[in-house]
């Protein structure tokens, strides 16, 4: 009797689908953060809780039996309160049963959109730094991520004419981030202008991520591709639950677009997750009939940056302006020659300090040689700010 076992074919794995892809920057610098103790202002996410009344409404919904699969695009009161928010905000109301879609957050709405509007050969324009997530949902659907650096010279207006300049008969899709990760950078009326004119000339579509909206200073307002009638037509606008309402982990996001770019978006979404959190729709859906929230966000978040930039401005730091999101940029070439990465590393091990190298938020256009900048996140207790500060001062003084 043969009691040999015969030996195993070889799995049929083929080739990384995304083979550039490792680690993210993110967790590794937060595992180093953990490892060293130190204040982690690279995490991009809030170390305080939601509004308790919120957290309320979602034990309510729960109570009330919201806890099976909600409705594929989401909750109808979700829709209809989300469709009432950017009517008053923008002056453009979305069809909440056509032009509305919840998703498990922004980033699968991001996700969701390429895959459903980007074909195999198509060009995409992003501007660079950019958010992680965007050229690897690029790849996946086969696309070309065209990268149109953003220049710190010019504390990182977009340069218009290079956007149409990178734009060819190939190109499907423009990738817009604003108020923009990681420079913090927002649109001015001329930039709405300039958008307009790139539309008209070519009718190509745009992918405005605007998670940010309610973080913006200084008196000046967020402005929408929602509130152009023009790029309303041609753009899918994404935004967070979990940005402005703290609560990241509820995984709350959504697309508001025309009836016929959803539908295309909707034919992707029911196959990534189908329904998305059904208490947590519930409970932001009653907590949007109160604006002050989302109101108060500018001046909330305002006070955690003049608190931290008040803390290092006589330092050799050199805070960049920040006019919206909770993200400042530092620029240390006064410290150090060292890379971004090595200083940010640095900044963990002798400085108790944890932040985001911006390089690693270039991927297609060259990381400029002279720039020295790191991101900090102020989305923290103020107590954790004074922290950090403190820390950041004392490894200033010894760098001196």
């Amino acid at each position: 009797m043969n009691d040999s076992v015969p030996p195993l074919a070889p799995q049929r794995l083929g080739p990384s689908r995304l083979p550039a892809v490792g680690t993210t920057i993110f967790s590794v610098m937060s595992a180093l953060a953990a490892r060293h103790g130190a204040v982690n202002l690279g995490q991009g996410f809030p170390d305080f809780d939601c509004d308790p009344r919120l957290q309320q409404l979602l034990t309510q919904a729960m109570a009330a039996g919201h806890n099976q699969y909600a409705p594929m695009p989401g909750v109808p009161a979700l829709r209809h309160a989300l469709a009432a928010k950017h009517a008053q905000a923008s002056g453009h109301r979305y069809d909440a049963d056509a032009e509305i879609t919840v998703t498990a957050g922004a980033t699968q709405a991001i996700m969701a959109t390429v895959l459903a509007l980007v074909a195999p050969g198509d060009e995409v324009v992003v501007l660079e730094p950019v958010y992680d997530s965007y050229i690897p949902s690029i790849t996946l659907a086969g696309g070309v991520a065209v990268g149109v650096p953003l220049d710190a010279a010019r504390d990182f207006a977009p340069d218009w004419d290079r956007v149409r300049a990178a734009i060819t008969p190939r190109t499907r899709l423009v990738m817009l981030n604003f108020p923009h990760n990681p420079t913090g950078r927002c649109l001015a009326a001329a930039d709405i202008a300039a958008l307009e004119r790139i539309v008209a000339d070519t009718g190509v579509l745009l992918l405005s991520d605007e998670v940010y909206e309610h973080i913006v200073f200084d008196g000046q307002p967020h402005r929408s591709l929602a509130g152009s009638p023009l790029l309303a037509q041609h753009a899918v606008v994404i935004s967070s639950a979990g940005k402005t309402f703290h609560t990241t982990g509820w995984k709350i996001g959504y697309a508001l677009a025309p009836a016929r770019l959803t539908a295309e978006i909707r034919k992707v979404h029911q196959f990534m997750t189908f329904a998305v959190n059904t208490p947590a729709q519930h409970a932001i859906a009653a907590y949007l009939a109160d604006p002050l929230p989302y109101e108060t966000l500018p001046a909330f978040y305002q006070a955690k940056r003049d608190l931290f930039c008040a803390g290092l401005a006589d330092t050799p730091f050199r805070l960049r302006p920040c006019p919206g999101t909770y993200f400042v940029l530092a620029d240390y070439s006064a410290l150090s020659a060292a890379s971004d990465e090595a200083f940010a590393q640095q900044l963990v091990v002798e400085a108790g300090v944890a932040a985001i190298p911006v390089g690693v938020f270039y991927e297609r256009s060259p990381r400029p040689a002279d720039q020295r900048i790191v991101r900090f996140c102020f989305a923290k207790r103020d107590a954790t700010l004074h922290a950090a500060v403190e820390r950041l001062r004392a490894f200033a003084a010894r760098a001196r």
